[in-house]
C-alpha cells in the first residue's frame, strides 16, 4: 500500500515516465527526427514505465515499483551509453548504429548548446531511479 508521500513520489517519477514519453513521440513524430538505436532501446525502457507506475498509482501498489525499477536501471544505462558517445569517447567499431539507420552519435537538436536528447534520456531516467529508490527504501522500513 502506498502512504501519501511514497505515493507522491511514484506520481513524480510517472509524470516523469509521461513526458518523456509524450516528449519523445513528439521529436518523432512531430519534428521529424528519426531516432537511432539506442534511442529505441530507451524508448523501450521508458515508455511501459507510463502504464506500470500509473497502474501503481491507480491501486496504490508499491510493487509496481518491483516492476518499474528494472526498466529504469536499463534505460539508464542505454542513456548513459548514449552519452558516452555523443561525447566521442565509445570508439567508432564499438557504436551499434551504422549504415542504414541513424547515427547514434549525429546531434539531431541541441538546446541552450549543451542539452541533448540523449542528456535529457539521461536525467529523466536518473530521476526516476532517484524517486523509486526512496519509495522502496520507505516501503521496506514500513514492513
Amino acid at each position: 500500500m502506498l502512504h501519501t508521500s511514497n505515493w507522491n513520489r511514484v506520481f513524480l517519477a510517472w509524470l516523469l515516465a509521461l513526458a518523456s514519453t509524450l516528449g519523445a513521440l513528439f521529436f518523432s513524430e512531430v519534428m521529424h527526427i528519426e531516432p537511432c538505436v539506442l534511442c529505441w532501446y530507451q524508448r523501450i525502457a521508458m515508455f511501459p514505465l507510463v502504464l506500470i507506475l500509473g497502474t501503481g498509482l491507480l491501486y496504490a501498489d508499491g510493487s509496481a515499483i518491483r516492476y518499474a525499477l528494472p526498466l529504469s536501471l536499463a534505460g539508464t544505462l542505454f542513456a548513459l551509453y548514449h552519452n558516452l558517445i555523443y561525447a566521442g569517447l565509445i570508439p567508432q567499431d564499438l557504436q551499434p548504429c551504422g549504415q542504414g539507420s541513424s547515427s547514434c552519435a549525429q546531434i539531431d537538436l541541441q538546446l541552450f548548446g549543451f542539452i541533448t536528447l540523449p542528456l535529457l534520456s539521461l536525467l529523466a531516467f536518473a530521476a526516476i531511479n532517484i524517486l523509486l529508490l526512496l519509495t522502496r527504501k520507505s516501503l521496506n522500513r514500513e514492513k
